[in-house]
């Protein structure tokens, strides 16, 4: 579908429409989530075989919602239905343009849900959280960066001093990667949702354009013909004026200026016809224009992705170091105390024998 294959989630169906969100306070009203009908898509992400829905408006994502086998789309009224997020704590409702983009969209929900269970049936085992550079940050950074825990000397109040710095440190660059991570993939999403929108749209109007090409010779055809029997009716009537016939020959007239003026009326119809086709091509042109600068636009977001992947390997690497160096600083620390230890009991046995010689 694209120039440049991407290794990551998929668009797989895209439509429009209005989002809503339930009101947190009653679960009752439904707030609006966008001022006007946005892009929904459904995603494939092959290398976690996870399916989830995305909507994003302007740079913030409306809906980011994973499919699970127990979802279900129901259906409210003839252009609206809605389902529930239990890991957003929400419910989402969508409202159509027409009742047809309303199956389309719950025939998908259906599939995609039933393709969720039968890849949770054949990899049962799997963690799907263990996925690096998704939209969520790395869970297993934020359990690595842990402060260890305070050991004691010799009682409650002689506790080990901790660097503070290397803490704060770590905290800012795991921060500056989640902050990095969010912002690269909500406008990769934006891109690719608009792109496929495009597509979509282009598509249509390609297949209307082609059927229009296919009926211009037909009415071409129809239009030469028409103008050959209004010659013939204008002769006719000619003739008959020429002859100047009595009553039943303005009663022909009559109906041959009748059928002139509906043939007249036809050919005007079939030219502003003639003129809206013209128009759309026009619109096609501009159509392909924008699905140009939505690919030139996705293949910088594609190098922006592939600099931020390096980047966030690099901090990786670093806070991988930090704390290697934080773990050999801890066994350094430790061993002293150890020592420490062993000298406070030898300096404590001689304080004794020192009393006891002092006492004799």
């Amino acid at each position: 579908m694209y120039t440049h294959h991407r290794e990551r989630e998929q668009p797989i169906f895209s439509t429009r429409a209005h989002v809503f969100q339930i009101d947190p306070a009653t679960k009752r009203n439904w707030i609006p989530a966008s001022k006007h009908a946005v892009t929904v898509s459904f995603f494939y992400d092959a290398n976690r075989n996870v399916y989830r829905i995305i909507s994003v408006g302007g740079t913030k994502a409306i809906i980011n919602c994973t499919v699970t086998p127990s979802m279900t789309f129901t259906k409210t009224s003839q252009k609206f239905g809605q389902w529930a997020d239990t890991r957003a704590n929400t419910v989402y409702g969508l409202g159509f343009a027409t009742e047809q983009q309303l199956h389309q969209f719950t025939d998908k929900f259906r599939e995609v849900k039933d393709a969720a269970r039968l890849a949770r049936e054949k990899s049962q085992d799997k963690d799907l959280a263990n996925s690096a550079l998704t939209i969520a940050a790395p869970q297993d950074l934020s359990d690595a960066l842990q402060s260890p825990p305070v050991m004691n000397i010799n009682g409650p109040e002689d506790k080990l001093f901790r660097s503070q710095s290397a803490d704060i440190t770590l905290s800012a660059e795991r921060e500056r990667i989640k902050k990095m991570l969010s912002e690269g993939s909500i406008c990769e999403m934006n891109v690719e949702a608009e792109l496929f929108s495009l597509q979509d749209s282009n598509s249509k109007l390609v297949a209307a354009l082609h059927e229009a090409n296919a009926n211009v010779e037909q009415w071409k055809k129809q239009l030469t013909a028409y103008q050959e029997e209004t010659e013939r009716l204008r002769d006719q009537v000619s003739d008959l004026e020429a002859h100047g016939g009595h009553s039943p020959g303005d009663l022909l007239k009559d109906e041959l200026t009748q059928s002139l003026e509906e043939l007249e009326a036809l050919l005007k119809a079939k030219d502003q016809e003639i003129h809206i086709l013209q128009s759309k091509k026009a619109e096609y042109h501009d159509i392909e224009h924008d699905r140009d600068q939505a690919i030139h636009r996705l293949r910088e977001m594609e190098m922006r992705n592939v600099e931020l992947e390096r980047r966030v390997q690099n901090s990786e690497q670093n806070l991988n170091n930090s704390l290697d160096d934080r773990d050999r600083m801890d066994t350094e620390i430790q061993r002293a105390i150890e020592i420490l230890d062993i000298k406070i009991f030898d300096l404590n046995d001689l304080r004794q024998s020192l009393f006891k010689l002092i006492s004799k």
